[in-house]
């Protein structure tokens, strides 16, 4: 499966409307230096026309404007194309015009005068989520065939060919969808699919990075807050939920939200109501939710780190991305679509892989997934002077440190014996049969013996024993208490 994204080759474009040149001037000179073309006018009026002939990518556009104000023109343009963001920019005083604008379908507001940076960082976010919207999402043809437009999940793997078939079922409905998987797997590419997929399609779509918002901040983000309700709320902002009534939010990496937010999340859930931060008005929305986790999160339920009843909530359905060591049998399809990707976008004409380069792609073990496998045909496409790549392209299997591929398979294949022997003696246990705890059973046996190994072999250095296991001196010490070997 192509695993993150696609950079477009066509350079984006920004159409400006403001009745001050001195401000259209500025802004133009900015946004040329930052990489995109824009596009300028001093009424909306003579912008409207523009949207209907140019491909526009993003509309920046003051409130108050001669003949057609901004927010008139902000739902005439919402009404044409409602996946089109527009960030509306308003004077000091007028922030209460700007609310409305936002629950008309901006995708957020600037008070001017603003912060150059921060303008820059919100018309990144803006262009990623209309990408995000735009960017279509396919399934290999029967065929094989490769699109031309947009993304393709790649998989004739039964493991694949069960994850589109649940993707099928689940689209139309508003069920919450947990999509569990190791990082690298493809997980924002399948939330991007159900909501492609749905009666929703046509409704923002927003992605929401758990694992990147300070946790000081996670519930403003969310759900908005109030002028004042804490240090550097100088103004009212609409949360990401309210921004995306009546379609989906995919709340990416759940796992690291902080227990005062999952609380207002399951509210959101069960109630489809929630107060933004320092407000007692209650807000109703209609938002389907779309969570990924790389995270086992019954582990932080145990710990007490996620709340057990938001994860009976949000597993309504459970789509499991396998990685990428469980379904080799993708790997010629997948290296095909990202040589074919990577010829596009750099202008190379690779024709594919020999024979023994294909055999050590089958046989790594690819612990970054299909994103490691992705990077490393692109770079091989970069760099190849050939029109077929071979194993001198990949550094990855050239490095004496990084070991013989061969090597790797053998000891995996070792590993399957061991495990295969230890799963018979534990399934004779008459208490695990049928228990559902078989797979933590043995991890957890398995981790206690390794630790206890480790610190024999160390002569009981935490130091020494957390270095060799690669985690820190405060986990190692975490599982010794939970596994009682202080003492040992």
């Amino acid at each position: 499966m192509y695993s993150k994204r696609k950079k477009k080759m066509r350079i984006p474009t920004i159409l400006v409307v403001d009745d001050s040149k001195a401000i259209l001037t500025m802004l133009k000179t900015f946004l040329e230096k930052e990489g995109y073309d824009v596009i300028t006018t001093l009424t909306a009026l003579d912008a409207l026309p523009l949207i209907q002939m140019r491909e526009i990518d993003l509309v920046i556009m003051d409130i108050k404007l001669p003949g057609l104000s901004g927010i008139d023109a902000l739902t005439e343009i919402k009404n044409k194309d409602i996946k089109l963001p527009v960030i509306i920019m308003t004077a000091f005083g007028t922030t209460q015009t700007a609310i409305e604008a936002m629950k008309r379908g901006a995708y957020d507001y600037v008070t001017k005068p603003f912060k150059i940076n921060e303008l820059s960082n919100l018309v990144k976010k803006a262009l990623e989520a209309g990408w995000l919207m735009r960017e279509s999402v396919s399934y290999q043809g029967e065929k094989g065939e490769i699109p031309q437009e947009g993304v393709c999940i790649i998989g004739n793997s039964p493991l694949m060919q069960e994850i589109f078939k649940t993707v099928g079922k689940v689209a139309e409905s508003s069920a919450a969808v947990l999509i569990r998987g190791q990082s690298g797997t493809g997980k924002e590419l399948i939330a991007r699919a159900v909501y492609q997929n749905s009666s929703r399609k046509d409704k923002p779509f927003l992605a929401v990075n758990c694992a990147a918002i300070p946790e000081s901040l996670f519930e403003a983000e969310l759900f908005g807050h109030e002028k004042g309700a804490f240090t550097g709320a100088i103004n009212k902002r609409i949360g990401k939920f309210q921004q995306c009534d009546g379609g989906t939010i995919f709340l990416d990496e759940i796992g690291d939200m902080p227990l005062s937010t999952q609380t207002k999340i399951l509210r959101v859930l069960q109630e489809h109501t929630f107060e933004p931060v320092g407000s007692e008005k209650t807000i109703n929305v209609d938002v389907r939710v779309i969570a990924s986790t790389n995270k086992e999160l019954w582990k932080a339920i145990e710990k007490g780190e996620f709340r057990e009843d938001l994860y009976y909530r949000l597993k309504v359905v459970t789509i499991f991305m396998p990685p990428l060591c469980q379904r080799k049998e993708d790997i010629p399809l997948l290296a095909d679509y990202f040589i074919h990707k990577s010829n596009n976008t750099f202008s190379k004409n690779i024709k594919g892989v020999d024979r023994q380069l294909l055999s050590c792609l089958k046989e790594y073990h690819w612990p970054g997934n299909v994103r490691e496998l992705e990077n490393a045909i692109q770079t091989a496409v970069i760099m190849s002077k050939k029109g077929i790549l071979g194993l001198d392209d990949f550094p990855l299997f050239n490095h004496p440190e990084q070991g013989s591929i061969k090597d790797d398979a053998r000891q995996e294949r070792d590993y399957a014996d061991i495990f295969e022997d230890i799963l018979k003696e534990m399934l004779k246990n008459s208490k695990l049969t049928g228990s559902g705890n078989l797979h933590r059973e043995i991890m957890k046996g398995l981790e206690k013996n390794l630790i206890k190994l480790v610190l024999d072999k160390s002569r009981k250095s935490q130091s020494k024993t957390a270095k060799l296991l690669g985690i820190s001196r405060n986990t190692l010490r975490t599982r010794m208490k939970s596994y009682n070997l202080f003492d040992t």
